[in-house]
């Protein structure tokens, strides 16, 4: 059984963790990764990897707290399309893998972004690590875009989470997909407590107030409109999602479609698969977490693959 691996790095803020995690489980294992590629936050893993850093990358995101998650946004004050900049993550990174250009890292290293301007995808494998890594994490709407040349650059995600087309590929080496939007469904609760106004009136009467038996009534009919409404918000399911809830909802839903084309258009040999809903995008303060979930997922897939 071969034991040559490209690896491919799917989209997903911090779930992207779970990317350190399954390359140490692909190396426990004894197989040797001769490629990797990835978009968003798995262009950032991939990249620290390739450069032979993954070791500092991962005590550096141990390390991130959300204090330092606040320091490293530099609101953009005067930009009419994004809340913040996005230089100060790749500053706060470059202290952990020095700047140098794709091409000179000693594994082949892909990374890919999206061009609003020509609608189609960007493959980086030459030029700066942290220029590409900066273009295909650019979330819309909260950081810049990056300009080069008459491109402008965001999220490789947005239209392909799990770029397998694009990681180089040698003889006889497996293809190993680490997905994590894995399609999930929204949890859904329905459920709502009942005001208990006979708790509240028996609390009440306990301290010797006295409530007259019309306020009583009253209080009585009050909180049965009141739990009427409460069911209904809680049974509408269009109550649950705000402006912003309902644009993020819209995206895991473009996400997650995008990557199961990605996965029939380029089948791979391996795929292992965290769910969308597993963490939320900022969740990077449970890193050592979703690290050992990533490992954890890796290495099911594994014992799955060789079976």
């Amino acid at each position: 059984m071969g034991k040559n691996v490209a690896l491919v790095l799917g989209s997903g803020g911090a779930r992207g963790l779970a990317h350190i995690g399954a390359i140490e489980a692909l190396e426990e294992r004894g197989y040797t990764i001769t490629s990797i590629a990835g978009c968003s936050m798995g262009s950032i893993i991939a990249g620290m990897y390739a450069a032979g850093q993954l070791k500092e990358a991962k005590e550096w995101f141990l390390s991130v707290d959300k204090q330092l998650i606040l320091r490293m946004m530099d609101i953009n004050l005067l930009s009419s399309n994004s809340l913040v900049k996005g230089q100060r993550i790749i500053q706060e990174l470059q202290k952990v893998v020095p700047d140098c250009p794709l091409e000179n890292l000693p594994i082949p290293c892909t990374i890919v972004a999206s061009d609003l301007m020509h609608t189609e995808e960007v493959v980086f494998r030459t030029g700066s690590l942290f220029q590409a890594v900066r273009a295909s994490i650019s979330i819309p709407l909260f950081f810049s875009p990056v300009q080069m040349g008459e491109r402008l650059l965001v999220d490789g995600g947005i239209l392909n989470p799990l770029p397998l087309h694009v990681v180089k590929r040698t003889e006889g080496d497996i293809l190993v997909a680490m997905d994590i939007s894995g399609k999930d469904s929204m949890p859904v609760n329905t459920e709502y407590e009942p005001i208990d106004v006979e708790g509240k009136l028996a609390e009440i009467t306990a301290k010797g107030i006295p409530v007259p038996k019309s306020w009583e009534n009253q209080l009585r009919s009050l909180g049965k409109k009141v739990d009427t409404i409460r069911e209904h918000r809680a049974k509408d399911l269009g109550s649950k999602f705000n402006f912003a809830g309902m644009l993020d909802r819209m995206s895991d839903m473009q996400i997650q479609q995008n990557t199961l084309l990605s996965l029939r258009l380029t089948p791979p040999d391996i795929h292992a698969v965290m769910r969308q809903y597993a963490y939320n995008t900022f969740d990077f303060d449970k890193a050592e977490q979703i690290i050992a979930d990533g490992k954890r997922i890796m290495n099911e897939a594994l014992d799955t693959y060789e079976g």
